[in-house]
């Protein structure tokens, strides 16, 4: 995978073009950067068989993070329970992010539900699963600042 540091400065100017607008074109791209469109494929290309470009997705729009009430969650597990946990986690469609992390928590969850009371209903279940601990949840009051695209 070639690192950030590698990508020369068109390259991460494409990148971040396709981070606005994934769905921009190759012809608006190219005059963008003022580079031909077969480049801007070119470039794609590379970029993409790399490991720079993962993929191609959706971002929900600020009006669906603003339905009802998301928090990050810290879980911890008991030893040898990763595996088991995890599955069961998976389960939840509340669940919209998941990271291992280090320090109190093996994980850092993002739950969005509809309401206050379903959010309470989700960690209730969580913090039931075999092999939880414990976990610590802190309510999204808004996003600052967001460079990730992930909120």
């Amino acid at each position: 995978m070639k690192a950030a540091q590698e990508l020369d400065p068109k390259d991460r100017e494409l990148v971040a073009l396709l981070q606005i607008n994934a769905r921009e074109s190759t012809a608006n791209l190219a005059r963008k950067l003022g580079l031909a469109r077969t480049t801007v494929l070119a470039r794609l290309n590379r970029l993409e068989r790399s490991g720079v470009i993962e993929g191609y997705g959706v971002r929900l729009g600020r009006a669906r993070s603003a339905q009802g009430v998301a928090a990050y969650v810290g879980i911890s597990i008991l030893p040898k329970s990763g595996a088991p946990v995890l599955k069961a986690l998976a389960r939840f469609p509340e669940l919209e992010h998941l990271t291992a992390v280090s320090g109190q928590f093996d994980y850092v969850a993002v739950i969005r539900c509809g309401s206050t009371e379903h959010l309470d209903r989700v960690l209730d279940a969580i913090g039931a699963l075999e092999g939880v601990k414990q976990t610590l949840s802190a309510i999204i009051l808004a996003t600052r600042i967001d460079r990730t695209g992930l909120n």
